[in-house]
Parts: C-alpha cells; structure tokens; sequence
C-alpha cells in the first residue's frame, strides 16, 4: 500500500488536496479520523458562514446555495457531493497515529487500521478538534461543554457563555432566542471586531437593552454544580448557574506536529516551519495545508484563501518526481 501522496484530513482542503491529486494522475489517499468534513459536522447546528458559497468552492465546482452565504447543512451536502462525485480515494473514521520518515524519505504512515508507505504527506487536519481549555476548578463538571450545537438544549435555562467570538456571540443569541437566561464572561472590554458584521449590532443591542448580561474585563474562576465564581474589575461575584459553555477557542494538534518532526516558532504563535512558496516543511515530503499553517493564529486562513494550497504542494510534488514517472 505505497502511495504518491497521502493526505491527513478529511476536511474541505484535504479534498481540494485529493482533487488535485487526482488530477496531476498521483495515487493518493485521504485519512481522516472522523466523518467526512468531520470539524465542519460538529459545527453548531444552525451555523451561517461568514464566508459566501463562491469563495467556499472547491476546483471551480459551483457551490449553489440558498443565501449567499450558505448554512452548516448546505456545506455539508456540497462537499459530500464533491467527494462521492468525484469517486475520491477516502478512508473515514481512521486516525493517523504516526508518520515516521526514515533515511530513505519514504514515509511510514501508521494509522489506527492499517499501514501505509507514502512519498510525500500532507497535513491538513484544522484545529477544531482541541479546545483551549481554561484550567480552572470545576471545567471537568458534566454541566460544561467546549462545544455548542443547539440552543433548544438550554431553554428555561441559567448559561454561562464565556468567550467573544463568533461562536459565543451565536450561542449567546440562540440560546436567549430559545428562552435561555444567558451571561456572557468577556476577557475584553468589549465584543471582538472580528464577530461577523451582520450579527455584531445584534449582540450589542441585546446587551444595552438588558436581555443578555454581559460582564466585560472578566474571567470566570470556578465553576461549581449550582453556581460559577466570576472574577470582575469590581470584584469577586457569584451566579446561579445551570450550564456553561466555554467558548473560548481551539488549536491545532501541536503534539502530533512535533512527533512527527515539525518545528514550531519558539513563542505563543507556535507556527510550524514551512515554506510559503511550496508549502513544504523542515521535514522533506511533507507537507501542510490549511489553518493549520498558522499555528495559534486561527483567525488567519479560511477556506477561502488557502483552496490554493493543493495546487501549490501537488506543483512542487510533480516537479520533484523523477522524470522516468512523470
């Protein structure tokens, strides 16, 4: 089972990969751990994108949706549709455990059902599967949750939601929709500048009007079963509380990086070497693709600006084949 190209994701870039990848004529595998476009299946339920269905387009397949910018279930039909369509190499629910490169370059990928040896390696897997967790007293509780899907589940409920992002300000929103009792705990001052545009004026209103609390330059510092212990500029206060969701953002999986011999910038950003104009990293043969190219930076690639990392890494594999296979 030797392949030219093995690709670690199953997300929209690791099917931009696999597409070119079957156009350059190189036998290819897609790994993914979980279902297809897994990261984009745990996306909340009612979920809009930021971004309008053109620039969610893989390979000049059009992407017809409703809206301009399309929902979670859209997205889903669209890229199932692309990957089945287009008869695509994929193996779903089998996590990569390992990829060793000995001398010969030829690398050994191991995965959870089998093994495999590849070429080259593309490392497409996101960040959505680690949350950033707080570290406090109480984060473990069953009344915590780092991901939200539907607001229903907390109606006539106390929730906390911690975070400013847009997927706090969405929860926040539904949930108070639902009939939720919502408190947002907001590092900042005030909601991001990042949150889209069109949902911004929404959650700011709320907030002046009273119908969702916030607490700005706050942090929560316990979470027990019946109540959370938030630290504000005036002090210390306690809240009633049913739920929390820590909303707080995700990362990369830097571990499985470093194993398999990445290096990562040596301060918070923790972005792995790589070259910009191939897409290659310090390790020859593999490669990265996608956000996870910005290491803690996640605000820096989207689908959108980084479709184009699967022609550029399936170019510089081609160059680099031996002309006898060519």
């Amino acid at each position: 089972m030797n392949f030219d190209v093995i690709i670690i994701g199953g997300g929209p870039i690791g099917i931009a990969c696999g597409l070119e990848a079957k156009k350059q004529k190189l036998s290819y595998l897609i790994l993914e751990k979980g279902c297809l476009v897994n990261s984009l299946y745990h996306y909340p339920a009612n979920m809009t994108f930021f971004s309008t269905s053109d620039k969610l387009e893989l390979d000049n397949i059009p992407f017809i949706s409703n809206n301009p910018k399309p929902r979670k279930a859209e997205a889903l039909e669209y890229y199932r549709r692309i990957t089945t369509s287009n008869d695509l190499n994929i193996h779903l629910f089998e996590s990569v455990l390992s990829v060793k490169t000995p001398e010969d370059n030829m690398h050994k990928v191991i995965s959870s059902k089998a093994t495999y040896t590849a070429s080259n390696v593309i490392v497409a897997t996101g960040f959505y599967d680690i949350p950033n967790y707080l570290k406090i007293p109480g984060e473990e509780l069953p009344k915590v949750a780092h991901y939200y899907n539907d607001p229903h589940y907390y109606s006539k409920q106390k929730v906390v939601v911690v975070g400013a992002s847009n997927s706090a300000v969405d929860a926040a929103l539904e949930i108070y929709r639902k009939g939720g009792e919502v408190t947002m705990i907001v590092r900042s001052p005030e909601i991001g500048e990042r949150v889209k545009y069109w949902v911004r004026p929404d959650i700011i209103n709320r907030i002046e009007e009273g119908s969702i609390k916030a607490l700005f330059s706050a942090r929560l510092a316990e979470i027990k079963e019946e109540e959370v212990i938030i630290e504000t500029p005036e002090g210390a206060c306690t809240l009633p509380n049913d739920f929390v969701l820590l909303l707080t953002g995700y990362r990369p999986n830097f571990q499985f990086l470093k194993k398999i011999g990445i290096i990562l910038s040596s301060d918070e950003k923790k972005i792995p070497r790589y070259n910009e104009q191939t897409m290659e990293t310090n390790v020859p043969g593999i490669y990265l693709a996608g956000v996870i190219c910005g290491g803690m930076e996640t605000h820096k690639w989207f689908i959108e600006n980084s479709r184009v990392h699967s022609k550029i890494i399936m170019k510089n594999i081609v160059s680099n084949m031996p002309a006898s296979v060519k």
